[in-house]
């Protein structure tokens, strides 16, 4: 007999269990050899999974989740017990309970560092004692941004010194120097960061550095991404240096971090605009001149490109908040024209980011501005509980904006997003009618069937996504069913009025696909105009590139009938009956991979 056991006591229910089932029959169990004594310790056990040794290999950190396993499915991090294991004699101590972070080995093996969410904690391993590095200290180290119900992360990793003397953590603009008992802190950046508004961040561009540390005596490569103007660089500094940060390189360009070679001062990164094409540089470590050794991309040259800028604005709400602008070539500033606008969440730090022109489940950029769109992507910050009026609040000003500006044709503007950004551009069109077309794919537009609904890619329930992390309801349906339903679209389909465009695969991964038939069925019942593609057997992003490119121009097509006046396409006309289809059925028009 051949059946499922949904038992309410499942440390993880069936659908997890059938993706881990692979895994947990082939487990195997970390032990150690001491040859000396001719005898085997066994380390792991189905109790305690994970273990991770330190560098000398005497002990090891280990975790136990089995007390836990349950509210995984509703917490936004996984929560443990935390042990040390001596390899010696397989001896455990517990070192904290209900613990959402593990610790990281020092390069020595003397030291453990864990981030609780809001300060970074050092154990000593010698004496058992954890010291709190940052709580004395002014300045957050947990991200400030994080606007989801959940737990914040650090704004980087820990890097240590080569002779475990110093940890380097960072704030949110400078770098410090900790010493592992919390006694010294330095700011090593000497508050640079902050006066100028840089993001200085450790880069290591030696591979041995990964394992070793960071070298005390050579001077510290810092990356530097200015908040305000998104123009980026590198300074170098040093450990226990009383000079500010000296500064290598600064430009309007977005710099990788570098490679080093392993026996010579040649570093290898790109740097890119939106216009510039990330090819590789080769330059020392003064970074006085670059050497251009690529050009993987000269076919752009006879292009129409168009070029990109920030732009401020507040939402509705009072928020000092960024969009990234896109316009296209030759721009002229007394035209107007039509606007695509494209969201996710914040997305103007990408203001330098180069992207190709290819075919994906969104809009190309390139592609859209080449054809004389301007493309705008804002920043949306989020108030816990309220994602869709945060996403209005955020979006409408920013388009506003641009409007009074005089650039943008108000009766030609569209909006586009995938997943998150489709959720959002759902719940907006419920609530204004400035959007002449829309697409949004994947779409959740009830959150009440969503949050019991599964991400079949891992198997795991989608109710931590509600309750603590991107869609920040911050709780259950009983503990707030008016959030679950204000923010739900389809309890408002009635009021749309925007033609739709959507795609939702019936093998999506993440979002049941469900949720983009109760959006279609619900609009169809009210003769609303929607198209929905579902390309079978495709997971939540397109994977195979003819679905890839069918989609792009089906999606150029529609944008382009409403904002341009081409004429309608044949799809949109008579749609693609399933007889056409099917293998043996009449008429069955060939496959084509046409892209705009």
């Amino acid at each position: 007999m051949n059946y499922d056991l949904w038992h309410w006591k499942d440390e993880a229910i069936q659908p997890m269990q059938k993706v881990r089932a692979a895994q947990d029959r082939n487990r195997s169990y970390r032990a150690v050899l001491h040859i000396a004594d001719s005898k085997v310790v066994q380390l792991a056990s189905p109790e305690l999974a994970e273990i991770t040794p330190n560098e000398s290999g005497l002990f090891a950190f280990a975790s136990d989740d089995r007390a836990y396993r349950l509210s995984a499915d509703y917490e936004d991090a996984r929560t443990v017990d935390q042990y040390l294991v001596n390899t010696l004699t397989g001896e455990r101590k517990l070192l904290g309970k209900q613990r959402n972070n593990s610790y990281a080995w020092s390069p020595d093996g003397k030291y453990g560092i864990r981030f609780d969410s809001k300060d970074w904690l050092c154990l000593n391993i010698a004496t058992g004692t954890e010291a709190n590095l940052t709580n004395g200290l002014s300045f957050a180290f947990a991200n400030e941004d994080y606007d989801s119900p959940g737990r914040p992360g650090p704004y980087a990793g820990a890097f240590w010194t080569r002779d475990g003397k110093s940890i380097l953590l960072h704030d949110r603009f400078d770098v410090w120097q900790i010493s592992p008992d919390g006694r010294l802190a330095k700011n090593l950046t000497d508050g640079t960061g902050r006066m100028r508004s840089i993001q200085f961040r450790v880069v290591r561009t030696d591979p041995e550095e990964r394992q070793d540390g960071l070298d005390q005596t050579k001077p510290i490569l810092l990356r530097a991404e200015s908040l305000e103007s998104r123009e980026t660089g590198f300074f170098v500094d040093t450990v226990d240096g009383s000079a500010e940060p000296r500064q290598l390189i600064w430009s309007n360009k977005n710099y990788s971090a570098p490679i080093k070679a392993k026996s010579a001062d040649v570093l290898m990164l790109t740097a890119s605009t939106f216009r510039e094409y990330p090819d590789v540089l080769i330059t020392n470590s003064e970074m006085k001149s670059f050497n251009k050794v690529t050009d993987a991309n000269p076919q752009m040259a006879g292009f129409n490109w168009g070029t990109s800028e920030l732009m401020n604005f507040r939402s509705t709400e009072g928020q000092a908040l960024k969009a990234a602008v896109y316009k296209p070539e030759g721009f002229d500033a007394t035209k107007k024209y039509p606007l695509m606008v494209y969201i996710y969440e914040r997305l103007s730090q990408n203001v330098n980011t180069f992207n190709e022109p290819r075919p994906t489940n969104s809009i190309n950029i390139p592609i859209y501005v080449s054809n004389g769109y301007i493309v705008v992507t804002p920043d949306i910050a989020y108030r816990a509980g309220y994602p869709g009026d945060s996403a209005m609040a955020c979006v409408m000003p920013a388009v506003q904006k641009l409007i009074d500006q005089g650039i943008v044709d108000e009766k030609r503007i569209a909006i586009q997003g995938h997943s998150w950004g489709g959720y959002q551009i759902a719940y907006m069109l419920t609530r204004t009618n400035i959007f002449r077309a829309a697409e949004a794919g994947a779409v959740v537009t009830n959150m009440f069937s969503a949050y019991n609904g599964i991400r079949w890619g891992p198997g795991r329930p989608r109710q931590f996504q509600y309750e603590r992390t991107q869609s920040r309801i911050g709780g259950t349906p009983w503990q707030y069913p008016l959030r679950f339903l204000e923010n739900s679209p389809l309890f408002r389909a009635d009021q749309v009025k925007t033609p739709i465009l959507t795609m939702h695969n019936d093998a999506d991964d993440a979002v049941p696909w469900y949720q983009g038939i109760e959006f279609y069925l619900s609009l169809r019942r009210l003769n609303k105009e929607i198209y929905l593609f579902n390309y079978n057997g495709e997971p939540h992003n397109l994977r195979i590139r003819a679905n890839q490119r069918h989609f792009s121009a089906r999606m150029f097509e529609f944008f382009e009938y409403f904002l341009q006046d081409t004429p309608k396409p044949e799809w949109m006309e008579k749609g693609r009956p399933f007889l056409e289809r099917e293998p043996n059925g009449p008429n069955r028009p060939a496959a084509t991979d046409d892209e705009p």
